[in-house]
């Protein structure tokens, strides 16, 4: 064991083994990759695989909060399931409880913390993403402030990986940016939510610490962007989380007294705009021609959300009416690799084509469009196609 301890700390340590102790009943193969390992049902290039992309997302993890790595004594485990039976006997065995996805079991011995999940449910990829950013957390800070850990936690879960080219992607989690902002009056101070450990915890707890840990990170405030950072350096791992609430309120609010640091918080919020309402100005900008402000929406929308279709497609519109069309030709292609309706971009294609001269596929494109959905495009491909020939 000594061993595989110091080859964790020291270098990467591939492994295979067959876990027959680990008290599942089960075969488990094993593989330890740097700060990590991970037992899977569904064998060692499982394992390994989860490993590489956990190892990963713990350095992303660490680029923002720089915890000291060396203080990590034993390798964070993962144990994972391939079917939905075993994994709920196993959770619900320690939790008294099924937990869809995928769970961090956390308790007082470091070795008995792991890290469990349900390879290949339509849960995995967002549980695995908020419930790996809770082990990464609590196995440097066990009793973190819970707004911290919560917090984080939602703004790290859109942190998805690509299992092709092994490489994570992010787009900015706003799911309850709606939520936080409809409290409106009721939205409680910035003080509950910091001290929640000690005062109890406010109503829609979840959004209010997504929208504080977002604000601080993303409000454009030098100041309050270095408290965050500080404050980090201020938790302690042997101490309560309500002692680490106090240590961090007391750091933050001596770069901004808390009645300003409340005035940023709601001017932030009343800011920020979701993907939808992004979309949906600029397509009120673009009925009144405003194409700029137009131009600008879409590009925040895809700021957001860049493997949406929506954006691209209605900068492809854009690019068009301005007479751009080399540019309009880049955006629909990128709205049909994200999704989009492929009769509609086919119909737009084929009219851009036929604004650079490019009759043949023009009517290529027009006729693709037609054929899949003759209802929306038939009769006016057949009006089209007699003038491009």
């Amino acid at each position: 064991m000594k061993k595989i301890i110091l080859g964790f700390i020291l270098s990467t340590v591939l492994l295979y083994s067959l876990c027959a102790q680990d008290g599942t009943g089960l075969e488990m193969a094993e593989a330890v990759r740097g700060y990590y390992r991970v037992s899977s049902q569904r064998g060692w290039a499982d394992a390994d695989a989860l490993a590489r992309e956990l190892e990963q997302r713990f350095n992303e993890y660490n680029r923002l909060f720089h915890f000291d790595k060396q203080k990590l004594r034993t390798p964070l485990m993962v144990r994972a399931f391939e079917n939905r039976e075993t994994y709920n006997a196993y959770v619900s065995s320690r939790l008294g409880r099924n937990r869809e996805g995928a769970v961090y079991l956390h308790y007082n011995q470091p070795d008995r913390r792991e890290l469990v999940i349900l390879r290949g449910s339509s849960e995995e990829p967002w549980m695995l993403a908020h419930q790996a950013f809770v082990q990464f957390f609590r196995a440097f800070i066990p009793s973190p402030p819970s707004w911290m850990q919560e917090g984080f936690a939602i703004y790290f879960n859109t942190l998805g990986f690509d299992r092709t080219t092994e490489k994570l992607t992010y787009e900015e989690n706003l799911s309850w940016l709606d939520e936080v902002k409809n409290l409106g009056l009721s939205m409680p101070p910035l003080e509950s939510i910091l001290l929640a450990d000690s005062r109890g915890v406010p109503e829609n707890f979840q959004g209010l610490s997504w929208a504080l840990a977002s604000f601080l990170l993303n409000s454009g405030n030098p100041d309050h962007f270095r408290a965050l950072i500080e404050s980090f350096l201020l938790l302690s791992d042997s101490a309560s989380a309500a002692l680490n609430s106090e240590a961090v309120m007391k750091r933050i609010t001596l770069w901004t007294n808390i009645s300003t640091l409340q005035t940023d918080y709601q001017n932030y919020l009343a800011g920020r705009k979701t993907f939808g309402e992004l979309i949906a100005e600029g397509q009120k900008a673009y009925e009144a021609k405003d194409y700029i402000g137009a131009e600008l929406s879409f590009l925040k929308a895809i700021d957001q959300r860049p493997s949406h279709y929506a954006a691209y497609y209605y900068l492809g519109l854009l690019a068009y009416e301005e007479k751009k069309y080399e540019l309009a030709e880049g955006y629909y292609r990128s709205a049909l690799q994200y999704g989009a309706d492929q009769a509609l971009v086919q119909y737009a294609l084929g009219l851009n084509a036929a604004a650079l001269g490019r009759n043949t596929e023009a009517i290529n494109y027009l006729q693709e469009a037609a054929r899949l959905s003759p209802p929306r495009y038939k009769e006016r491909v057949e009006n089209l196609i007699p003038r491009l020939k």
